[in-house]
């Protein structure tokens, strides 16, 4: 338990010292959610897939991808909280991604995209 209130701790710590970063996305994610959301006769349920394939492969890159951004390796990831501390990074990577990409498939496929 003691590992995972750190963890948290951690989050907390690097939250705090990117916040202008962190609320600009935000503000950023709810114009692009305006935007299609104020689209005439717009198809939520048929950008989802396009969405999801996203969300996805911004999981697996950043399950393959963090450690290396940390200069670290997947090989010295010994302790079952390291992996599940990976994993929670890499799918948060991958919700943040289907947060965004949700939306702009919305106005993708409304401004003359794929249909």
């Amino acid at each position: 338990m003691y590992e995972i209130w750190l963890v948290m701790n951690i989050v907390w710590e690097i939250a705090l010292g990117i916040w202008p970063l962190l609320a600009l996305a935000a503000v950023a994610w709810l114009v692009l959610v305006a935007l299609a959301w104020r689209r005439p006769a717009a198809h939520w349920r048929s950008a989802l897939p396009m969405a999801a394939g996203v969300a996805v492969v911004a999981v697996v890159v950043g399950f393959l991808g963090v450690p290396t951004t940390i200069r670290s390796s997947l090989q010295e990831l010994a302790y079952w909280v390291d992996w599940a501390n990976l994993a929670s990074i890499a799918l948060g990577i991958g919700a943040a991604a289907l947060a965004f990409a949700w939306p702009a498939g919305v106005l993708w496929r409304r401004q003359g995209g794929a249909h």
